[in-house]
């Protein structure tokens, strides 16, 4: 919800444990509940910043106006829920035709036909190999001056410099290859080259009642 212009795919699981008419009657109430969702926060958002807008002194409140006229301009493309039997195969491959179809779509996604310059493949597949590699601590971290100076050892990337590198790791943080934070301070120069780590780590600060 916090991304500008998202598209959400619905997957419906254990079909195989639902009556036909079950899993049409249950995409119908999930559909509908999404939307019900969308709309609540939609409303709610705008309720909050009308109250700042008309609260005594607006300006104390300039950041939070701020954050939710972002928030307010987050648009969500949310396609038909598609049911999947996860233990049948033909299910499967149906689920990943009906993802790589709707990844195609030029209206759904504008930048698919866009043509990468050949040195974000090299930086994406050296990075990939620093990943790999035994001196790269299993956690992933690597400060970004360092991973810049990693990747210029390459012969072919020589010449690459930290401004070239930043669009470069923009593109790979929105395919999820790496995890960027460039817009908060204190991790803006640091790249997580591991992503399931910090999926890892989140799943442990959320658990309830952590030993």
């Amino acid at each position: 919800m916090r991304v500008p212009n998202s598209v959400v795919l619905p997957v419906g699981t254990h079909v195989d444990c639902c009556r036909e008419e079950e899993v049409e009657e249950k995409t119908h109430d999930i559909m509908a509940k999404i939307m019900a969702m969308l709309a609540e926060r939609k409303s709610n958002v705008a309720h909050f910043i009308d109250n700042l807008e008309t609260s005594e002194e607006p300006e104390f409140y300039v950041d939070q106006w701020e954050r939710l006229k972002e928030m307010e301009s987050c648009t969500l493309t949310i396609l038909n829920l598609v049911p999947v039997n996860c233990t049948d195969d033909r299910d499967i491959r149906k689920l990943e035709a009906t993802i790589l179809e709707h990844v195609k779509n030029e209206e759904l996604f504008p930048e698919v036909i866009r043509v990468l310059p050949p040195v974000y493949r090299q930086v994406e597949a050296a990075i990939v190999d620093i990943a790999q590699s035994e001196e790269t601590a299993d956690h992933g971290m690597m400060d970004l001056q360092y991973l810049l100076s990693k990747l210029s050892q390459c012969e072919h990337l020589a010449t690459l410099n930290r401004e070239l590198l930043q669009d470069i790791l923009r593109y790979l943080h929105r395919i999820g290859l790496v995890v960027w934070y460039e817009e908060i301070k204190h991790l803006e120069s640091t790249v997580f080259l591991q992503p399931t780590f910090l999926i890892t780590m989140f799943k442990v600060s959320v658990r309830i009642r952590t030993v």
